[in-house]
Protein backbone atom coordinates (compact mmCIF):
# COMPACT_ATOMS: atom_id res chain seq x y z
CA UNK A 1 0.00 0.00 0.00
CA UNK A 2 1.22 3.38 -0.79
CA UNK A 3 1.26 6.20 1.96
CA UNK A 4 -2.24 7.43 2.39
CA UNK A 5 -2.03 11.04 1.44
CA UNK A 6 -4.27 13.89 1.88
CA UNK A 7 -5.04 13.85 -1.79
CA UNK A 8 -5.95 10.34 -1.68
CA UNK A 9 -8.71 10.70 1.51
CA UNK A 10 -9.86 13.41 -0.29
CA UNK A 11 -10.42 11.47 -4.08
CA UNK A 12 -12.29 8.57 -1.67
CA UNK A 13 -14.64 10.74 -0.33
CA UNK A 14 -15.18 11.97 -4.06
CA UNK A 15 -15.49 8.47 -5.80
CA UNK A 16 -17.66 6.84 -2.32
CA UNK A 17 -14.86 5.13 -0.86
CA UNK A 18 -15.20 4.24 2.85
CA UNK A 19 -12.02 5.66 4.98
CA UNK A 20 -11.34 3.51 7.99
CA UNK A 21 -9.46 4.96 11.10
CA UNK A 22 -8.29 3.63 14.52
CA UNK A 23 -5.77 4.25 17.01
CA UNK A 24 -2.52 3.38 17.96
CA UNK A 25 -0.46 4.47 20.69
CA UNK A 26 2.59 1.72 20.62
CA UNK A 27 4.46 0.38 17.77
CA UNK A 28 3.26 -2.96 17.52
CA UNK A 29 -0.31 -1.77 17.77
CA UNK A 30 0.76 0.52 14.79
CA UNK A 31 2.34 -2.17 12.88
CA UNK A 32 -1.02 -4.37 12.40
CA UNK A 33 -3.10 -1.62 11.98
CA UNK A 34 -0.93 -0.56 9.25
CA UNK A 35 -0.59 -4.03 8.37
CA UNK A 36 -4.66 -4.21 8.00
CA UNK A 37 -4.30 -1.75 5.59
CA UNK A 38 -6.37 0.60 7.56
CA UNK A 39 -6.09 4.34 6.24
CA UNK A 40 -5.48 6.33 9.21
CA UNK A 41 -3.77 5.83 12.50
CA UNK A 42 -5.19 8.44 14.92
CA UNK A 43 -2.96 8.74 17.80
CA UNK A 44 -5.66 10.50 20.08
CA UNK A 45 -5.54 12.02 23.61
CA UNK A 46 -7.60 9.00 24.22
CA UNK A 47 -4.20 7.31 25.66
CA UNK A 48 -5.00 8.79 28.63
CA UNK A 49 -7.44 6.27 29.95
CA UNK A 50 -6.65 3.52 27.18
CA UNK A 51 -3.28 3.63 28.21
CA UNK A 52 -2.35 6.25 31.21
CA UNK A 53 -5.27 5.32 33.63
CA UNK A 54 -6.22 9.02 33.81
CA UNK A 55 -9.87 9.83 34.21
CA UNK A 56 -10.05 11.72 31.18
CA UNK A 57 -7.67 13.34 28.52
CA UNK A 58 -7.27 17.11 29.83
CA UNK A 59 -4.25 15.91 31.80
CA UNK A 60 -2.18 14.46 28.69
CA UNK A 61 0.71 16.81 28.15
CA UNK A 62 2.28 17.45 24.61
CA UNK A 63 5.61 15.28 26.09
CA UNK A 64 3.85 12.20 26.30
CA UNK A 65 1.96 13.00 22.70
CA UNK A 66 5.19 13.35 21.39
CA UNK A 67 6.46 9.90 22.99
CA UNK A 68 3.73 8.23 21.82
CA UNK A 69 3.49 9.43 18.31
CA UNK A 70 7.32 8.15 18.05
CA UNK A 71 6.59 4.46 18.01
CA UNK A 72 3.49 4.76 16.07
CA UNK A 73 5.26 6.54 12.75
CA UNK A 74 8.11 4.25 12.98
CA UNK A 75 5.46 1.05 12.94
CA UNK A 76 2.88 2.43 10.58
CA UNK A 77 4.90 3.86 7.17
CA UNK A 78 1.72 3.41 5.09
CA UNK A 79 -1.04 4.76 7.02
CA UNK A 80 -1.69 8.73 8.09
CA UNK A 81 -0.44 9.55 11.28
CA UNK A 82 -2.22 12.14 13.15
CA UNK A 83 -1.10 13.60 15.89
CA UNK A 84 -3.72 15.02 18.41
CA UNK A 85 -2.85 18.46 19.76
CA UNK A 86 -3.79 17.90 23.69
CA UNK A 87 -5.74 20.15 25.71
CA UNK A 88 -3.81 23.91 26.84
CA UNK A 89 -1.70 23.38 23.43
CA UNK A 90 -3.88 25.28 21.10
CA UNK A 91 -5.96 27.49 23.24
CA UNK A 92 -4.38 30.31 24.27
CA UNK A 93 -3.43 31.71 20.87
CA UNK A 94 -2.98 31.36 17.52
CA UNK A 95 0.90 31.37 17.88
CA UNK A 96 0.94 28.98 20.46
CA UNK A 97 -1.40 26.63 18.29
CA UNK A 98 1.25 27.20 15.50
CA UNK A 99 4.12 26.50 18.22
CA UNK A 100 3.13 23.21 19.11
CA UNK A 101 1.86 21.54 16.03
CA UNK A 102 5.16 21.97 14.80
CA UNK A 103 6.27 19.96 17.81
CA UNK A 104 4.10 17.58 16.75
CA UNK A 105 5.41 17.16 13.58
CA UNK A 106 8.83 17.63 14.33
CA UNK A 107 9.55 15.88 17.51
CA UNK A 108 6.68 13.14 16.67
CA UNK A 109 6.98 12.62 13.33
CA UNK A 110 3.23 12.57 12.63
CA UNK A 111 1.69 13.39 8.99
CA UNK A 112 -0.81 15.96 10.06
CA UNK A 113 -2.60 17.37 13.49
CA UNK A 114 -5.94 17.05 15.29
CA UNK A 115 -7.14 19.36 16.96
CA UNK A 116 -10.84 19.96 18.89
CA UNK A 117 -13.38 22.93 18.39
CA UNK A 118 -15.70 24.65 15.93
CA UNK A 119 -15.73 28.42 14.87
CA UNK A 120 -14.22 29.20 17.93
CA UNK A 121 -10.78 27.67 17.15
CA UNK A 122 -11.06 28.40 13.23
CA UNK A 123 -8.26 31.33 13.64
CA UNK A 124 -6.11 28.57 14.88
CA UNK A 125 -6.44 26.32 12.11
CA UNK A 126 -6.06 28.88 9.94
CA UNK A 127 -2.45 29.44 11.68
CA UNK A 128 -1.88 25.88 12.03
CA UNK A 129 -2.74 25.64 7.88
CA UNK A 130 -0.49 28.78 6.66
CA UNK A 131 2.29 27.42 8.81
CA UNK A 132 2.43 24.29 6.41
CA UNK A 133 0.70 22.02 8.71
CA UNK A 134 -2.54 19.85 7.97
CA UNK A 135 -5.53 20.09 10.55
CA UNK A 136 -8.27 17.25 11.22
CA UNK A 137 -11.01 18.91 12.92
CA UNK A 138 -12.96 17.81 15.49
CA UNK A 139 -16.50 19.00 16.09
CA UNK A 140 -19.67 17.09 17.91
CA UNK A 141 -18.96 15.92 21.36
CA UNK A 142 -15.68 17.15 21.71
CA UNK A 143 -14.12 14.87 25.12
CA UNK A 144 -11.41 18.00 25.93
CA UNK A 145 -13.95 20.19 26.82
CA UNK A 146 -16.38 17.37 28.92
CA UNK A 147 -17.26 19.62 31.93
CA UNK A 148 -18.67 22.25 29.32
CA UNK A 149 -21.02 20.01 27.54
CA UNK A 150 -21.97 18.95 30.83
CA UNK A 151 -21.02 15.31 30.41
CA UNK A 152 -20.78 12.21 27.60
CA UNK A 153 -23.85 13.32 25.92
CA UNK A 154 -25.05 13.25 21.90
CA UNK A 155 -24.84 16.34 20.48
CA UNK A 156 -26.68 18.12 18.07
CA UNK A 157 -30.07 17.04 19.16
CA UNK A 158 -32.13 20.06 18.39
CA UNK A 159 -32.46 21.86 15.16
CA UNK A 160 -30.63 25.08 16.65
CA UNK A 161 -27.27 22.84 17.71
CA UNK A 162 -27.38 21.35 14.44
CA UNK A 163 -27.01 24.32 12.57
CA UNK A 164 -24.33 25.35 15.29
CA UNK A 165 -22.40 21.73 14.38
CA UNK A 166 -22.74 22.63 10.55
CA UNK A 167 -21.79 26.38 10.98
CA UNK A 168 -18.73 24.76 12.75
CA UNK A 169 -18.18 22.16 10.07
CA UNK A 170 -17.89 24.97 7.63
CA UNK A 171 -16.05 27.74 9.45
CA UNK A 172 -12.99 24.27 9.78
CA UNK A 173 -13.60 24.04 6.22
CA UNK A 174 -13.16 27.59 5.24
CA UNK A 175 -10.09 28.15 7.72
CA UNK A 176 -8.11 25.03 5.71
CA UNK A 177 -9.07 21.89 7.44
CA UNK A 178 -8.89 18.73 5.06
CA UNK A 179 -10.70 16.68 6.80
CA UNK A 180 -13.26 16.56 10.14
CA UNK A 181 -14.38 13.83 12.82
CA UNK A 182 -17.36 14.18 13.78
CA UNK A 183 -18.07 12.80 17.54
CA UNK A 184 -21.43 11.58 18.94
CA UNK A 185 -24.36 13.09 16.72
CA UNK A 186 -27.40 11.84 15.45
CA UNK A 187 -27.23 9.88 12.31
CA UNK A 188 -28.90 12.47 9.86
CA UNK A 189 -26.44 15.16 11.77
CA UNK A 190 -23.98 13.10 9.97
CA UNK A 191 -25.29 12.96 7.23
CA UNK A 192 -26.35 16.76 6.88
CA UNK A 193 -22.98 17.75 7.32
CA UNK A 194 -21.22 15.25 5.15
CA UNK A 195 -23.41 16.32 2.39
CA UNK A 196 -22.72 20.17 3.11
CA UNK A 197 -18.63 20.30 3.62
CA UNK A 198 -16.29 19.39 0.47
CA UNK A 199 -13.60 17.68 2.75
CA UNK A 200 -13.66 14.11 4.15
CA UNK A 201 -15.79 13.61 7.19
CA UNK A 202 -14.92 10.12 9.29
CA UNK A 203 -17.75 9.96 11.74
CA UNK A 204 -17.13 7.79 15.74
CA UNK A 205 -20.95 7.74 16.56
CA UNK A 206 -22.14 9.96 14.04
CA UNK A 207 -23.94 7.52 11.95
CA UNK A 208 -23.45 5.32 8.46
CA UNK A 209 -23.33 8.14 6.13
CA UNK A 210 -20.16 9.74 6.84
CA UNK A 211 -17.46 9.30 4.56
CA UNK A 212 -15.38 7.09 6.66
CA UNK A 213 -15.25 5.63 10.39
CA UNK A 214 -12.78 5.86 13.56
CA UNK A 215 -12.89 3.45 16.97
CA UNK A 216 -10.35 3.53 19.59
CA UNK A 217 -8.57 0.63 18.97
CA UNK A 218 -8.61 -0.39 22.66
CA UNK A 219 -12.71 -0.11 22.44
CA UNK A 220 -13.08 -2.40 19.57
CA UNK A 221 -10.58 -5.17 20.35
CA UNK A 222 -11.73 -5.62 24.16
CA UNK A 223 -8.85 -4.13 25.96
CA UNK A 224 -10.48 -1.09 27.88
CA UNK A 225 -13.08 -2.51 30.12
CA UNK A 226 -14.28 0.43 32.27
CA UNK A 227 -17.10 1.22 30.03
CA UNK A 228 -18.38 0.76 26.29
CA UNK A 229 -20.12 3.47 24.41
CA UNK A 230 -23.43 2.67 22.42
CA UNK A 231 -21.10 3.02 19.30
CA UNK A 232 -18.50 0.71 19.96
CA UNK A 233 -18.81 -2.34 17.84
CA UNK A 234 -16.08 -4.83 19.79
CA UNK A 235 -14.42 -6.90 17.17
CA UNK A 236 -12.57 -8.94 19.32
CA UNK A 237 -12.22 -9.52 23.17
CA UNK A 238 -8.43 -9.65 23.44
CA UNK A 239 -8.73 -8.76 27.21
CA UNK A 240 -10.15 -12.29 27.91
CA UNK A 241 -7.47 -13.94 26.11
CA UNK A 242 -4.73 -12.07 27.89
CA UNK A 243 -5.96 -13.12 31.22
CA UNK A 244 -6.53 -16.95 30.08
CA UNK A 245 -2.80 -16.74 28.91
CA UNK A 246 -1.59 -15.62 32.15
CA UNK A 247 -3.29 -17.16 34.75
CA UNK A 248 -1.73 -20.68 32.62
CA UNK A 249 1.37 -19.15 32.72
CA UNK A 250 0.84 -18.43 36.63
CA UNK A 251 -0.43 -22.21 37.18
CA UNK A 252 2.25 -23.97 34.97
CA UNK A 253 5.17 -22.11 37.08
CA UNK A 254 3.18 -22.69 40.11
CA UNK A 255 3.04 -26.58 39.42
CA UNK A 256 6.36 -26.87 38.30
CA UNK A 257 5.81 -27.41 34.38
CA UNK A 258 7.11 -24.40 32.95
CA UNK A 259 9.93 -23.88 31.98
CA UNK A 260 9.94 -27.74 30.54
CA UNK A 261 12.62 -29.61 28.96
CA UNK A 262 12.02 -27.64 25.58
CA UNK A 263 12.60 -24.28 26.91
CA UNK A 264 15.90 -24.78 28.67
CA UNK A 265 19.34 -24.70 27.38
CA UNK A 266 21.85 -27.36 28.00
CA UNK A 267 25.74 -28.32 27.10
CA UNK A 268 27.82 -27.84 30.36
CA UNK A 269 29.51 -31.17 30.72
CA UNK A 270 28.19 -33.10 33.85
CA UNK A 271 31.54 -34.28 34.92
CA UNK A 272 32.86 -30.62 34.65
CA UNK A 273 30.23 -29.46 36.64
CA UNK A 274 30.19 -31.33 39.43
CA UNK A 275 33.51 -30.03 40.74
CA UNK A 276 31.76 -26.55 41.12
CA UNK A 277 29.54 -28.61 43.91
Amino acid sequence: MAKVTIQKLQNMKETGEKITMTTAYDYPTAYFVDKAGIEVILVGDSLAMTVLGLDSTVPVTMEQMIHHIRPVAKGAPNAMIVGDMPFGSYNQSPEQAVYNATRLMKEGGCDVVKLEGGKEVADKVKSIVDGGIPVMGHIGLTPQTISKLGGFKVQGKTVDSAKSLLEDALALQEAGAFSLVIECVPEEVGKLITEKVKIPTIGIGAGRYCDGQVLVFHDMVGLFEKFLPKFVKRYANLGEEILKALQEFKKEVKEGKFPSDEFVFKGVDEEELKRLY
